[in-house]
């Protein structure tokens, strides 16, 4: 929490008297500030598991996490009103931060559980199914948004609706006591009246820091990259969301570092389902509020372009997970693509890179057919409120799974499992 303490000293500071710190020392304190709240944060999730479901806990999480990305892309579409090139930057940032999410975010997860375990894939849970299936509804509802060339009320009806039904269905799932250690240990051996207090103060606190933190650390970030002669918009699409998206990979990657790959890659789903569909949905809700009218937040065409692309490689992202693991070379394919649309950014690039994320999804769909009823199933019985995840395994250096207090028909179970990380569903 100490790490946390100078970021909110600074930010009243900055509020106040309007006095800010160099770049330089503004980026390092914020961004001091995030990592330590995003510690806490993944104690606190992993202690929350014995009050809630470990698929609710993860959503929370999630939309925890990416509170400086909300922060940032609402700031863009309340100002638009009065500032109209801001509603570009809305769409821009929006669909920056999701591009990373997938694009960086899902690779980095999936090479640190590769460099700690030398597994060649990353397998999660088949609760997860039920982020998937949302995440698949509002991806398909995307595609509809660059053909209208704006986001309406109507977008933030649905949209919101579907982050809403998926909230209450990953509410319905049972809970489990986890197998905690250090920290969010000491957390859980609390009396549970203590502990649920306790929970909440840390959560509303690493909230907070997150909060106070993501704007200054974005704009120190910014201010940095201007003096490097870096262009507004990419500062806007890629520095900032970079910048709000780190709480979230941070966290994340303690996870994987920890021996818990699944939740982590489970907790960067959670969060690609509320930033796809709670986040911009609440664009035109914040430009309408600001403006006074039912208006929509208009764009122009590149950035349809860039919603067509994000949407796209929502598509592939959702055909890689359809099988519920992620392969290196499905990762490798995540990141290249990504990392190499970078370098270009006429209309041209944009529509062929969109071409080949559908083509990628079309296909491994076809060549992983059979594993969409059983995703389905497994989407419906998580809704129903089926059993909870599976205890995961604590992830040794060697590869090894372990429980803690493992059965020997536990220890059997695991043995079973195929030798590249996948696990069989019974």
């Amino acid at each position: 929490m100490s790490t946390a303490l100078p970021a909110f000293y600074f930010r009243l500071v900055e509020v106040t008297t309007g006095d800010h710190l160099e770049p330089t020392p503004r980026a390092i304190i914020f961004g001091i500030g995030i990592l330590g709240a995003a510690f806490l944060i993944s104690w606190v999730a992993e202690a929350a598991e014995m009050d809630i479901p470990q698929t609710l806990a993860l959503a929370v999480l999630a939309l925890i996490a990416v509170l400086p990305e909300y922060a940032v892309d609402l700031y863009f579409a309340w100002t638009a009103p009065e500032i109209p090139e801001n509603r570009h930057f809305a769409v821009a940032n929006m669909t920056g931060g999701n591009r990373l999410l997938i694009g960086l975010g899902w690779p980095v997860v999936f090479f640190l559980f590769w460099w700690t375990t030398k597994r060649k894939t990353l397998s999660i849970d088949r609760g997860h199914a039920l982020e998937l299936t949302f995440l698949a509804i509002a991806t398909l509802y995307s595609f509809t948004i660059p053909i209208k060339g704006h986001l309406s009320l109507l977008d933030t009806v649905i949209l919101v609706s579907l982050f809403g039904a998926y909230i209450f269905f990953a509410s319905r799932r049972p809970t489990e006591e986890p197998e905690l250690l250090g920290p969010a240990k000491l957390v859980g051996s609390f009396p549970m009246i203590s502990r649920r207090i306790l929970l909440f103060v840390l959560f509303l606190f690493a909230g907070s820091a997150i909060f106070a933190s993501a704007e200054p650390f974005a704009e120190g970030l910014i201010e940095i990259g201007e003096e490097f002669g870096i262009s507004q918009f990419l500062l806007v699409q890629w520095l900032a969301p970079l910048a709000s998206e780190s709480p979230e990979f941070i966290i994340a990657s303690l996870f994987v570092l920890r021996g818990r790959a699944g939740p982590a890659m489970g907790a960067l789903i959670s969060s690609k389902v509320n930033q796809w569909t709670l986040l911009i949905g609440s664009l035109p809700l914040a430009f309408a509020i600001s403006g006074g009218s039912l208006s929509p937040l208009d764009f122009d065409s590149r950035q349809s372009e860039e919603i067509l692309l994000t949407a796209a490689q929502s598509a592939f992202a959702v055909a890689v997970f359809l099988s519920l693991s992620i392969s290196r070379w499905e990762a490798l394919l995540l990141a290249a693509l990504f990392g190499t649309q970078l370098f270009f950014t006429d209309t041209t690039v944009r529509l062929v890179y969109s071409f080949v994320y559908i083509v990628l999804a079309v296909g491994l769909l076809f060549y992983q057919r059979n594993e969409i009823m059983p995703l389905l199933r497994s989407a419906r019985e998580a809704a129903r409120g089926g059993p909870p995840l599976e205890r995961d395994p604590m992830i040794t250096a060697a590869g090894e799974e372990t429980f803690p207090e493992d059965s020997p028909s536990e220890r059997a179970d695991v043995a079973e499992q195929p030798s590249d990380g996948r696990r069989r569903d019974s």
